[in-house]
């Protein structure tokens, strides 16, 4: 079974690189297709990897701003013929499940978000914070490139969801059923830890639509202590409304995150997430999470049992779950439980059972006349 992946772009590491270094370990000999590479970004272990740009990345700036160049992407996957392969998996979250098939090859699509500047433009020029003359610039381009994203994705063999909420979306936006695999968590790498600390604990990008700020302003406002590890172009605002129980750690090295996350009295994921790995591997240390009460964390987060949803984005619906938080109602074991129905190897399992079994069936549909 010949067998390529197709990544939507290699600048930046986040979520879907994560799958993509798992996809990687599961097809060694896979070529890698990509709209863009920027290997002094992304980790050196990539550089062992078959990476096959296409022609978009020889656009001037396109490795450090990719945004801008949000409607030669369509064109750039569109004229990627894949045809000599049996088996595409394409780890999507923009254009790359455009790539053309044809009838020989069988397209997997495992989907981490339809398009969301297309099918969530409102939403994402306000968490972007890119103005009205965007909107107004974007609006009309968007509309065609529905067109095109939905067409797209009728010439997907079958589909993947990471979340009840993405499946939700996929039939919503391409009226197209999908399977549920959650996304891999190395919930072997945390482990509870027998001394907890009085702090509350958000890890992530810091970036406007991750919500940082509900955390940072509820811990200003309550005089409890917040520890924030990440960065992100978030940091002045943020630390400019943060109060004096409020600290910014700036990156955690993996090696620290483990240990940082089983001292926390609970983890805060604030912001509305297509799936998010972080709570899960709060919950492998024994860890409480307190998340908004949406979209991925609806999977992951067990109210009354692994933490507490609050159902509002602000600080008041936070701080109303924050103020009287006792960690102590929560089973470390159960956490952990829960966390380990997340675990890499269940993906891995479940994954290349379902390929060898979409490939089963299309190659008996082949034979059938």
């Amino acid at each position: 079974m010949k067998l390529a992946l197709v990544h939507d772009w290699l600048n930046q590491c986040g979520g879907a690189e994560d799958v993509l270094e798992v996809l990687v370990s599961l097809f060694p000999t896979a070529p890698i297709y990509t709209s863009l590479y920027a290997p002094d970004i992304m980790p050196e272990s990539y550089r062992a990897w078959d990476i096959r740009p296409l022609w978009s990345d020889r656009l001037p700036g396109i490795r450090s701003h990719h945004q801008p160049y949000l409607p030669i992407y369509p064109f750039a996957w569109g004229g990627l013929d894949l045809s000599g392969y049996d088996v595409i998996l394409s780890n999507k979250s923009g254009f790359c499940h455009g790539v053309q098939a044809g009838a020989s090859a069988l397209h997997i699509c495992y989907c981490l978000a339809p398009t969301r500047y297309v099918w969530g433009l409102d939403a994402y020029i306000e968490r972007e914070g890119l103005g009205r003359a965007a909107a107004l610039a974007l609006h009309p381009l968007v509309s065609a490139l529905k067109r095109w994203d939905y067409a797209a994705a009728q010439r997907v063999t079958h589909f993947i969801a990471i979340s009840t909420e993405i499946q939700a979306r996929i039939r919503r936006y391409y009226h197209r059923d999908s399977e549920i695999i959650f996304p891999p968590v190395e919930t072997a790498r945390f482990q509870p830890s027998a001394v907890i600390e009085d702090y509350f604990l958000v890890v992530s990008r810091l970036i406007p639509y991750k919500r940082i700020d509900l955390a940072v302003q509820a811990a200003a406002r309550l005089g409890v202590r917040l520890l924030v590890g990440g960065r992100g172009r978030d940091f002045d605002r943020l630390r400019d409304m943060a109060g004096s129980t409020v600290e910014f750690l700036g990156y955690v090295p993996d090696d620290q995150l483990p240990d940082l996350m089983a001292r926390c009295k609970a983890f805060i994921f604030p912001g509305l997430e297509d799936f998010g790995i972080t709570p899960v591997q709060a919950q492998a240390a024994g860890r409480p999470v307190i998340a908004y009460g949406g979209g991925g964390a609806l999977d992951t987060v067990i109210p009354g049992r692994t933490g507490e949803h609050f159902h509002a984005l602000t600080v008041e619906s936070l701080m109303g779950v924050m103020a009287d938080f006792d960690p102590r109602r929560y089973d470390p074991r159960q956490m952990r439980a829960n966390a380990e129905r997340f675990d890499r190897s269940i993906f891995e399992r479940r994954l290349t059972a379902m390929i060898d079994r979409a490939w089963s069936d299309f190659q008996r549909q082949r034979k059938t006349p």
